[in-house]
């Protein structure tokens, strides 16, 4: 199939190259336009494209390639504090959009972004990769089909190894990323609202920068980012979800662990493994009952990125939604409200106390 759809890549640094390998699985999208104003990102963005690199044209700022006009998508994976500019020169075009997230690294940014995306022409979709992990989508559809029975608690485990070193150290810094519950966490808060179906309305996080980046000086700051936390999310539904996060166990075996408990049975779900548990309550003394699923992924998706595959799989869902009319999954109001569980999280860490979502919904 001839490519149909041209796309510009903003941000190619790890993730916007993630993107790049990704879509080169879908002969339906050709990359035609990479933006970033560091050259060494740009190099790693023609690498990563290869021999498609020779008709790619490169650009340091997204008014440059907008004014070109020849585009009919564009995926941003620059750095969050840029998001909101970044989209400026793109709302209301008509071209379709992939944001990465989080969608704003503030709430306010957030905010204006969602608003303004409910009058875009194009489809806009907000990138948040852990929805679609093979292994966790099938968690999440089993939760949906009753399986656990009335969800009652949702647990959600990532022990995994530090923050990466990034251009310019900007993700140093809350006053660039939102801190750690927004710009790491709003993954797994997205993923809270999508298995319980409601919306958050108070949260309690205990979190702080115990291990990491303590001995590291930028410009003779300090780092100011969460590295270890618990966070519990009470939803208006009465399920309520906790967040264990630790950025300092990269020795861990399984980075992610998710766990449903309804009243009828329990479902775990771990990430890289890709296993599904189901136990009934009854399985105590009937451990048989037990039943192990694993889930697979394929190999291409699982080499293309560093996301268990979900790069390439959040692809076609955003294909599908450009080219057949589906519905748009993962949307800015998504994207906001992730962002405003992860910003009530690190008020509620700074402050030490429960932070209720009415303090801060628009």
């Amino acid at each position: 199939m001839s490519a149909r759809l041209r796309f510009g890549i903003v941000g190619t640094g790890m993730m916007g190259v993630e993107h790049i390998t990704s879509l080169a699985l879908s002969p339906e999208v050709a990359v035609t336009a990479i933006v970033d104003p560091t050259p060494s990102s740009l190099d790693w963005a023609r690498d990563a494209l290869g021999d498609r690199a020779a008709g790619v044209a490169a650009y340091r700022t997204v008014a440059e390639m907008v004014r070109e006009g020849k585009l009919d998508g564009v995926i941003i994976a620059s750095p969050n504090h840029t998001h909101h500019d970044v989209l400026q020169p793109l709302l209301g075009t008509g071209l379709h959009i992939l944001c990465e997230k989080p969608l704003c690294s503030s709430l306010g940014d957030a905010a204006r972004v969602a608003d303004a995306a409910t009058g875009h022409k194009g489809v806009f979709w907000v990138g948040m990769e852990y929805r679609y992990m093979p292994p966790v989508g099938r968690f999440v559809e089993q939760v949906h089909g009753g399986r656990v029975g009335r969800l009652v608690m949702l647990s959600m485990r990532e022990h995994r190894f530090p923050f990466l070193t990034k251009v310019g150290d900007w993700n140093r810094f809350s006053r660039n990323t939102g801190g750690t519950m927004v710009e790491k966490c709003c993954h797994f808060f997205d993923l809270m609202r999508l298995t319980v179906g409601a919306e958050a309305v108070r949260v309690y996080c205990s979190g702080a920068m115990d291990v990491n980046h303590l001995d590291e000086r930028y410009g003779g700051e300090t780092p100011d980012i969460i590295d270890n936390s618990y966070t519990v999310v009470d939803f208006a539904n009465g399920v309520r979800a906790l967040l264990d996060l630790s950025m300092f166990a990269e020795g861990a075996q399984e980075q992610e662990e998710i766990v449903a408990v309804g009243d009828q049975a329990r479902l775990d779900v771990t990430i890289p493994r890709g296993d599904l548990v189901y136990s009934p309550r009854d399985a105590f003394r009937r451990p048989e009952r037990v039943e192990r699923t694993h889930v697979a992924v394929d190999g291409a998706a699982l080499a293309a990125g560093s996301h268990h595959g979900a790069t390439y799989f959040q692809h076609r869902a955003f294909l599908d939604a450009i080219l057949n009319g589906a519905p748009v999954a993962v949307s800015a109001e998504d994207g906001y409200r992730a962002v405003e569980i992860g910003a009530a999280a690190e008020l509620s860490a700074r402050e030490r106390r429960a932070v209720d979502l009415a303090e801060l919904r628009r």
